[in-house]
């Protein structure tokens, strides 16, 4: 059983904000399980690392023994979420919600523990209520107050739409909160507001208000924006093993480290005991692949970690890739750059007709994978190992 302290250092881990510690600290000591809410609109089908990044933190309270509320959002899915939109968003099908909602499913149990987790959909209570009671609640907040979350204060201020029923979507989150009974809320930063209206809305139906926590969002693979599929800078949690392998091994030094906070479970002293080696002259090379290791057994299982790590060593010929190499930062021309272009913009290949031989001779190499796709176009996003001949490398994003 762990300490208060040690529970609040394992909650505390990688969060953006708690708010308020001292509320959370009284509910602690009640030596009750706590319910701790999440909620997730069925938007895309597929999770990525970005996505699990809430769910580890709902697994850290399941192992410090609190019930996890997984609610999927059925119901405000067919909303749309306005959060972060410059314009309405449009909203999802019933069949679409349905479909992803299963997808949701299949995935969190690859971190969540199922017996500890109650999955539940908001449609249960909001196809119950009325018109009458949704007018009753809407009264319970006011127009000036929706106008202070951002994305709305600037759509207002610029001269764009806000449609009626967007205002809709941050009370019928925060009424989930008091349909649930939640102690505890989280949700991405960017979610603050909403989670925010739920301590209100408690406050209102007689409840003791919700703690509320947001976790950052994560940086993709180029280390600079969200990770995001769009962006083409993800890692799936259902991608093959040696392509998340790849793309961990991927990933700058620097990075590696708010990897480790916000997706491994080893604990802290483990981490800065990494950091402490790699002062000492470990290669940070070896310390990634722990980090890529935990993450891999996760989602598949140990035996494909380990086969995904000694395909790794064997297309980099057995330490061949060596220890440091240079990163680079390429912009990209209409969200694409030629490979002989960039072979030549990373300093691998004097001039982009060296470049076409050394693709027509097979010595141009992208993550260990041999190449001779002259035509080959890099996107927005992408980071890769581009190696040419046996001496050359270089880490590159292109943007």
């Amino acid at each position: 059983m762990a300490t208060l302290e040690e529970s609040l250092s394992q909650i505390k881990r990688g969060c953006d904000e708690l708010l308020l510690e001292d509320e959370l600290i009284e509910k602690l000591k009640r030596n009750t399980p706590l319910r701790i809410k999440a909620g997730f609109d069925p938007t895309a089908p597929d999770l990525h690392l970005g996505h699990t990044v809430l769910i580890n933190k709902l697994r850290q309270f399941q192992d410090l023994g609190h019930e996890v509320l997984f609610l999927i959002g059925d119901f405000t899915g067919m909303i749309g979420d306005p959060t972060g939109k410059s314009a309405t968003r449009p909203p999802l099908t019933r069949d679409d919600v349905i479909e992803n909602a299963r997808t949701y499913e299949q995935q969190i149990f690859k971190i969540l523990d199922p017996e500890k987790t109650l999955v539940m959909f908001n449609s249960s209570w909001m196809a119950e209520m009325n018109s009458a009671q949704l007018i009753q609640l809407a009264a319970k907040y006011n127009v000036a107050r929706m106008l202070e979350r951002d994305d709305f204060n600037k759509r207002y201020k610029s001269g764009q739409s806000i449609a009626i029923h967007e205002f809709l979507y941050p009370l019928i989150q925060g009424y989930d909160s008091v349909a649930m009974k939640a102690d505890v809320e989280l949700g991405g930063t960017d979610q603050k507001f909403n989670l925010l209206v739920g301590r209100e809305l408690q406050k209102h139906y007689g409840q003791e208000p919700q703690v509320v926590l947001t976790m950052p969002i994560l940086e993709g693979l180029d280390g600079v924006q969200k990770m995001s599929k769009s962006l083409n800078n993800y890692i799936g949690i259902n991608e093959p093993p040696e392509e998340m392998f790849g793309k961990i091994m991927s990933i700058s030094d620097d990075l590696m480290w708010r990897y480790f906070e916000l997706l491994s479970f080893r604990p802290l002293e483990e981490v800065e005991q990494y950091r402490r080696d790699i002062e000492s002259g470990t290669n940070p090379r070896d310390i990634k692949f722990h980090l890529a290791e935990e993450i891999i057994t996760r989602f598949h299982d140990e035996a494909a970690a380990t086969a995904a790590r000694e395909n790794f060593i064997a297309r980099f010929q057995k330490g061949a890739m060596p220890d440091e190499m240079p990163e680079l930062e390429l912009e990209s021309r209409d969200g694409i750059l030629p490979i002989a272009n960039l072979l030549k913009e990373a300093g691998l290949c004097s001039s982009t007709s060296e470049a076409m031989r050394m693709l027509k001779q097979g010595a141009v190499k992208i993550d260990g994978e041999k190449v001779e796709d002259k035509a080959l176009q890099m996107e927005t996003g992408s980071t890769h190992i581009y190696q040419v001949g046996k001496r050359k490398f270089a880490r590159v994003t292109v943007n």
